[in-house]
């Protein structure tokens, strides 16, 4: 079957393309493909990883085309992985086909689509089919999708279908429908809204259920729950705009699922329990903004609001929504180290983003974030003042510190916490309009974990086509070692460097880089997992057309 899908394809796509040439009709697409070459290093990267004991080379590779014609729009992905270890950072994964498909044709009022569809409803806190390759997310949803235009201002659409798991399916149904509207009110000026409600309803396969039965049947009586075979979850959500304001809102609520929460003890102190629960989540946004002013606020609550494939499969694979993270998007090296990852069963978050410009060359912000378990556990706490001055169009400088309180615990599974202070800078200099260099620094100061760290970069930017990036991430000795753990001088003394270079010709990017990288957490749209050291050489290649 699959087989005939993909020359059924191809076919199409080869009748496409001479169509395309006889026509002048254009097809548009893009390649990129990650090649790693791993090079073992023993005092960076630990053994039983493939790659480094002996297939040595890994690679992914994505090649999209699309087409437009007679009101149609086509298009499909080819993926390859070969020895990578995206899926699993610690194994390899090998295997290539046809990624993604899909047909979409507009009648009037009516918009259908069909094949392998990208989509979500609200901020994606009840359902979102995306993509996130940096993190071997492809969530896409193969299946059927329609909308239809009520007015100019209203419109409604719904979908049936199952997620792609790689290049299988999920067994699990999906459906789900939403309203979606805008409205200006004529008597009030500077006023819109933009309301929108669904719901999605998800169905197990028999073969879950009997997984959960069955798990549930190990358990005392005391820790005994129901299951079932569907369980819905609905959205109410409007972002009002009044002026200077933008407010967005969300809540949903979800019908009883059963929940894997990983931090509960059952009756027989073993740690880990499948629950049958209801769930409930609110996320808010409100932002003001003005001439050299920028402030915003969001709040969130979750309360067991998992909602996936299955509930033994945890981490980036397999959930159905998306949780908006409640966390500064950090930029720099060692800001990021530790990264909070949401917590789907319980969390309470607040975050506060202010920028002022005082002049044309002083600009001055701070960001505060707070992330807690309702009872008041600590999970994450950042405060981050930073400040940008800028000469002229000849040099600017910006300078911040980094104030961070960690659960490694909950995140990593290691420890307690992790109390850091980071400073740090970044000096961007112009020699003319096509010549410039760019230094950063920091230093991540703390007595947990590994300890503390200095990163340092230089780059050499010659527009258009050259990057030049020199870095390297050192690990500070401890100067007593008699009552440290010998993990937390696992990098003592160690350099971690990277040399990069990339090269860009219209849209057209290669980049190769000699890499040693530690350990650690690798966020990408606020969804964070734990990466493995990395040794070795990286060519990226990145061209559209």
């Amino acid at each position: 079957m699959k087989k005939q899908l993909l020359l059924t394809l191809l076919s199409l796509l080869t009748g496409i393309a001479a169509e395309a040439q006889d026509q002048n009709s254009p097809i548009t697409g893009g390649l990129q493909t990650n090649a790693n070459f791993f090079i073992s290093d023993d005092k960076r990267v630990g053994s039983g990883i493939p790659q480094y004991d002996y297939q040595k080379f890994g690679a992914e590779s994505w090649l999209n085309l699309n087409y437009s014609k007679w009101g149609f729009d086509l298009g499909m992905r080819f993926d390859m992985f070969n020895n990578s270890n995206l899926l699993n950072p610690s194994d390899s994964y090998t295997n290539q086909g046809i990624g993604r498909w899909f047909i979409r044709k507009k009648v009037g009022k009516l918009e259908l689509e069909g094949g392998y569809l990208y989509d979500q409803i609200g901020s994606g806190m009840i359902y979102r089919a995306y993509e996130e390759r940096a993190l071997m997310i492809d969530n896409a949803l193969l299946g059927v999708k329609a909308s239809y235009a009520l007015n100019e201002n209203w419109k409604i659409k719904g979908f049936t279908g199952r997620q792609k798991q790689q290049f299988n399916l999920y067994n699990t149904v999906i459906r789900g429908a939403v309203l979606e509207g805008f409205i200006k009110p004529d008597s009030i000026k500077n006023i819109t809204l933009a309301p929108g409600v669904g719901v999605v309803g998800r169905t197990y396969a028999k073969e879950t259920v009997d997984q959960i039965v069955n798990t549930i049947a190990t358990y005392a009586p005391q820790d005994s729950t129901g299951a079932q075979y569907n369980t819905y979850a609905a959205t109410v959500y409007n972002t009002l705009t009044a002026g200077r304001f933008i407010w967005y809102v969300e809540g949903a609520l979800k019908s009883y699922d059963v929940i894997n929460d990983p931090n509960a003890v059952n009756v027989r102190g073993v740690p880990g329990k499948v629950e049958n629960r209801k769930g409930h989540s609110l996320y808010s946004s409100l932002a003001y903004s003005q001439k050299g002013l920028g402030v915003t606020l969001e709040l969130k609550r979750t309360n067991n609001f998992a909602f996936r494939q299955n509930p033994f499969a945890l981490g980036v694979q397999g959930p159905i929504n998306f949780l908006p993270p409640m966390a500064k998007q950090n930029t720099y090296r060692l800001t990021t180290r530790f990264s909070p990852a949401t917590q789907e069963i319980d969390e309470q978050a607040i975050q506060v983003d202010v920028h002022y410009k005082v002049n044309k060359k002083l600009a001055v912000g701070i960001n505060f974030s707070d992330i807690q378990f309702p009872d008041g556990t600590e999970l994450y706490r950042e405060i981050t003042p930073e400040f940008t001055w800028k000469h002229k169009r000849i040099w600017q400088f910006t300078g911040g510190l980094q104030l961070l309180r960690y659960n490694i615990f909950v995140y990593q599974g290691k420890g307690t916490y992790v109390d850091a202070t980071t400073p740090y800078a970044e000096f961007l200099y112009k020699f003319s309009s096509r010549k410039s260099v760019r230094v950063e620094a920091q230093y991540l100061k703390t007595e947990q974990e590994f300890g503390s760290w200095l990163n340092a970069v230089v780059e050499f930017g010659m527009a258009p086509h050259w990057l030049i990036a020199v870095s390297d991430m050192y690990k500070l000795e401890h100067q007593d070692t008699n009552d440290v753990a010998p993990e937390k001088l696992k990098y003592d003394g160690l350099h971690f460097p990277t040399i990069q270079i990339s090269y860009t010709h219209q849209a057209n990017r290669i980049g190769l880089a000699w890499v040693k990288q530690v350990e650690g957490i690798n966020c990408a749209g606020g969804i964070c997992r734990f990466e493995p050291a990395f040794s070795g050489v990286k060519l990226q290649v990145n061209s559209s057309f």
